[in-house]
């Protein structure tokens, strides 16, 4: 088991971030605000997906009052994106927000960030400080090295955090992304060692979907496995649902992820084996029933190292040339035709 991080527990609404408190997927919508019914259908995808806290930008007036309507229609946690207006963070507290974010590298003057402290205090709501290193102006210049970049993003993060604690406002998520994987982690890894607060995780943007997996598993990946990490967000070009199941995934690998799933572990195939374990890991795949346990189910291509992962797997089959044998709780108990395989698996799942 990774051992987390410890850290103030923030509470936003219903959901506990920080310290013993499961890691959080949240997404963002990707639609107009002022659209309510797009907004309010992406949110209730997303929630089925498995977020549990979602983000909605509000960039002007119009915005704020379409998150007014939309707050009352969905059963989720909305935080409010603030990037350049200190009213736009007001409106957005007074219109339900249970969270908002704001970049330090955009709202700036003193004074408009402590009244956006006084009235999230007075509406018992979180904030998140969420600096982006493309908006921090000294690190617009490429040749910038890693160690004065992390120094630089501290230092911005310090400034504002300060400000909080001088208000005697806790309530903070902190966050500091990069499109770069080996400067996200640096800069997480020392907010980590400076502050106690929880830390929201993310690349700035990964690319496509097919491109944001790999960068996004190996960064975020890598926090969660040290502890660092509170909640996340996939960031990828395309629908939010495909950042949810990306997240979902790099929780699971973790052992990080507690809602109910099954997670399905395939042989790589090599020579020896003997079907098309891909067809029929597919196959499986499409077959499995929704469930209410987290299951683990192996689909391995010979006795080589099936055994072994079938030890490891509530269920398995090890497949042979034009057969399957049958694993349940790591003891074999059955061997069925090839045809037979899919049907044998889902008799057992349903009795597991």
């Amino acid at each position: 088991m990774i051992k987390r991080r410890r850290t103030i527990a923030v509470k936003v609404r219903e959901v506990t971030i920080g310290s013993s408190a499961p890691v959080v997927i949240q997404s963002m919508t990707k639609v107009p605000t002022v659209e309510i019914g797009r907004c309010v259908r992406q949110i209730n995808q997303l929630v089925l997906a498995g977020c549990r806290l979602l983000r909605i930008a509000v960039p002007t007036r119009a915005d704020t009052a379409a998150f007014a309507k939309i707050v009352q229609k969905v059963n989720v946690p909305l935080i409010a994106d603030v990037h350049f207006s200190p009213a736009r963070a007001i409106e957005a507290i007074e219109a339900g927000a249970a969270k908002i974010r704001l970049n330090p590298g955009n709202i700036k003057k003193r004074e408009s960030i402590l009244r956006i402290i006084d009235s999230a205090k007075m509406h018992k709501i979180a904030i998140r400080v969420g600096i982006n290193e493309a908006s921090i102006r000294d690190l617009k210049k490429q040749d910038v090295p890693l160690k004065k970049r992390t120094a630089l993003m501290l230092r911005e993060m310090k400034k504002y955090v300060r400000l909080f604690e001088n208000r005697n406002f806790t309530q903070l998520v902190l966050s500091a992304k990069s499109s770069d994987v080996i400067r996200t982690i640096k800069i997480n890894r020392t907010i980590a060692e400076h502050f106690d607060y929880p830390i929201h995780l993310g690349l700035t943007h990964a690319g496509l979907p097919e491109d944001a997996r790999i960068p996004s598993a190996v960064t975020l990946g890598t926090l969660l496995a040290e502890g660092i990490g509170d909640t996340i967000r996939v960031s990828a070009a395309g629908s939010p649902v495909i950042e949810t199941e990306i997240a979902k995934q790099i929780l699971i690998a973790l052992g990080l992820y507690q809602r109910p799933t099954v997670e399905l572990i395939v042989c790589p195939m090599c020579a020896r084996a003997k079907i098309d374990i891909t067809r029929l890991a597919r196959r499986v795949g499409k077959a499995l029933p929704a469930t209410d346990k987290p299951l683990r189910v192996a689909v391995m291509g010979c006795v080589v190292n099936g055994p072994g992962e079938a030890a490891d797997a509530d269920l398995a089959v090890c497949a042979a040339k034009n057969k399957g044998y049958i694993y349940r709780k790591g003891r074999k108990f059955s061997t069925v035709p090839e045809s037979k395989i899919i049907p044998a698996l889902l008799k057992e799942l349903k009795r597991l």
